[in-house]
Parts: structure tokens; C-alpha cells; sequence
């Protein structure tokens, strides 16, 4: 049994540790939920338990085993070390630590065997765009990865609570004809009936930060180097991404040869034929799932489609997948 920490527990992330430590039975023996001044005192359940909720504090993560972070950069950067040298382990959904040659950025599916389950230490979760390819990528690096190119399309839930709020009161005055309030500054522009071909902020390159984290991230949990381009859009879906990928291989294979390997890859599933996954059919399953699985006109190139649920597999799942790895 585990003494469980949970900043940032209030949250769309935080809420699906909570629900999730409950659902996959993670051996609970005390749960200290972390949130904002505001929340404070506020009552989460969790195995049929009210917890309450704290604030961040000197000394409130002594004597917890795992601390999962999901509320940003700058608090986990300042309060990961703290749970850390605290004797815990620090599971962090932000983007702080990713790329640090000094921490693990870990999809137990692909290289969960790098967790050292003597060593406690700050573990990255990847970005949630990254994760799906990640997974749909690595039973492929047998034929050698030439060239990854992905093009995503990701729902307003990977913005948080008040992002699938924003879609939905937009749609709603769009719908009355009424004038659609894009003040809030969630998005860049109007998200209803809309798409945006901007996740985060511009660099001077011309890509923006999402498509660096997955441009970036991906060979690091895939230790290999590759080729990649990513371009990332978001869609006016409440809940799960989609990536439409290109992958040049080093081999020229059969079609059954890609998709039998596909099929061998824990945590991946395979729709075959004309059928193919969605992010409304991916909504609240575990899997990364993957479909329209064709050759390309160009050598040794496959196209496939990939979707999971970003918040579950893109976030809190991936994050006690790492937990149960460590302790059960």
C-alpha cells in the first residue's frame, strides 16, 4: 500500500489520476490531493474516500512513495525536486523535465524498462501528441525509421476543463446566431465550426512549440535518431487526437509485414479494412488505436491513422502505467 501525492488535483488531469488510482485498484493507503489556494478544503473522492484538498507547502510531500504532477512548468519545476528529495517519486505530465539528458521521458510500453525501482527520482511524462505516435512508432524501428512526417489534429480538452467549456459555449452562441465571444484568450481564434493550425507559440523557424515537443521528444523515447516533421492543428472535438502519419522505412516490406508488426506492439490496436478509429470511438478507452493503413506512392513510405484519448494514454494513464511499473 502507497501514500499517493496528486498536485494540480482539481484539474482535468488531476481529476483522471483520482478516477483512474480507483479504476486500475493502485494498492492506495493515503491520498493527498494538491491544488490551487482556491480549492483548498475542497472534498475529492477517491475509493470511496474524501480526501481534502491542501496546498502546496514546505514538507507536505514527506512521507509519500509517488507524486504525480499535472498543473505546469513552473510548479513542477519548482516542486518536483521537493517531492524528490523527499523520498518519492516525481511522475511529471508537464513539459519541465522532458528533455533533460538527466531524466527518463518514459512510455512503459516502449521503454519502461529504463524505470529504476530503487532510484528515486523526478520521471517525465511525455506530451500527449507524442505518446500515441511513440507507441505507434516503435514496433516499426525493426525496418529502420528514415523519415517520420505527422500531421495532428487535437481536441480543445488537451487545453484544459475550461478550453472544452470555451467550445462549448461557442457552439452554442454560433448555433443562435449570436456573436461568438473569443475573449477569453484560450485560443488564438474562434475554435467553434473552426480549426487552428497553432498549438502553443511560434518560434522563429516557423513551427510552433507542440510541434517541437513531438519533433523532440519522440526519438528520445524512442532512442533512435529520425528524421521528423510534425504540423499540429487543433479541431473543434472535445476530447482525443488524431495523427495522420507518414513513416519511410529503411526496408521495403509487405503490407502484412507492416501491419503484423503493428499488431505485436503492447498497448496498440489494429482496425484492418475500410474501417478505421475516430476520437469519438477512442473516447475513454486505454488503447492507442490505429487504422487506414496504406502504402504511400513514394518508396518504402506507409501512411496510417492514430488516436487515443490524450487525457487517459496522452496524460494521467500513461503517468500510473509509470507508477504500476515501479511498485507492482
Amino acid at each position: 500500500m502507497y501514500k499517493v501525492g496528486v498536485v494540480g488535483a482539481t484539474g482535468i488531469v488531476g481529476q483522471s489520476f483520482l478516477k483512474l488510482i480507483e479504476e486500475r485498484n493502485f494498492p492506495l493507503k493515503e491520498l493527498r490531493p494538491f491544488a490551487s489556494e482556491n480549492s483548498v478544503g475542497r472534498k475529492l473522492k477517491c475509493n470511496s474516500q474524501d480526501w481534502t484538498v491542501s496546498a502546496l507547502s514546505e514538507g507536505c510531500f514527506d512521507g509519500l512513495d509517488v507524486v504525480f504532477f499535472s498543473s505546469g512548468d513552473d510548479i513542477s519545476k519548482a516542486w518536483a525536486p521537493k517531492a524528490e528529495a523527499a523520498g518519492a517519486f516525481a511522475i511529471d505530465n508537464s513539459a519541465a523535465f522532458r528533455m533533460s539528458k538527466d531524466h527518463k521521458l518514459v512510455v512503459p510500453e516502449v521503454n519502461g524498462h529504463l524505470l529504476d525501482k530503487t532510484k528515486k527520482e523526478i520521471i517525465a511524462n511525455p506530451n500527449c501528441s507524442t505518446i500515441q505516435l511513440a507507441v505507434a512508432l516503435n514496433p516499426l524501428k525493426k525496418f529502420g525509421l528514415k523519415d517520420v512526417r505527422v500531421a495532428s489534429y487535437q481536441s480543445v480538452s488537451g487545453a484544459g476543463i475550461a478550453a472544452k467549456q470555451e467550445l462549448i459555449n461557442q457552439l452554442k452562441q454560433a448555433i443562435a446566431n449570436e456573436k461568438v465571444d473569443t475573449s477569453s484568450g484560450i485560443f488564438t481564434k474562434q475554435i467553434a465550426f473552426n480549426s487552428i493550425p497553432q498549438i502553443g507559440s511560434f518560434k522563429d523557424d516557423g513551427f510552433c512549440t507542440e510541434e517541437i515537443k513531438i519533433m523532440s521528444e519522440t526519438p528520445k523515447i524512442l532512442g533512435t535518431d529520425i528524421n521528423m516533421s510534425a504540423f499540429t492543428v487543433r479541431v473543434p472535438t472535445l476530447n482525443g487526437h488524431a495523427e495522420a502519419v507518414w513513416v519511410t522505412l529503411d526496408k521495403d516490406i509487405t503490407k502484412d509485414e507492416f501491419i503484423n508488426t503493428l499488431k505485436s506492439q503492447e498497448g496498440l490496436e489494429v482496425i484492418e479494412g475500410d474501417d478505421y478509429p475516430t476520437v469519438l470511438f477512442n473516447d475513454g478507452k486505454n488503447e492507442v488505436y490505429v487504422g487506414r493503413i496504406h502504402k504511400d506512392r513514394q518508396p518504402n513510405t506507409w501512411l496510417f491513422w492514430v488516436t487515443a484519448d490524450n487525457i487517459l494514454k496522452g496524460a494521467a494513464l500513461n503517468g500510473i502505467q509509470i507508477a504500476e511499473k515501479l511498485f507492482c
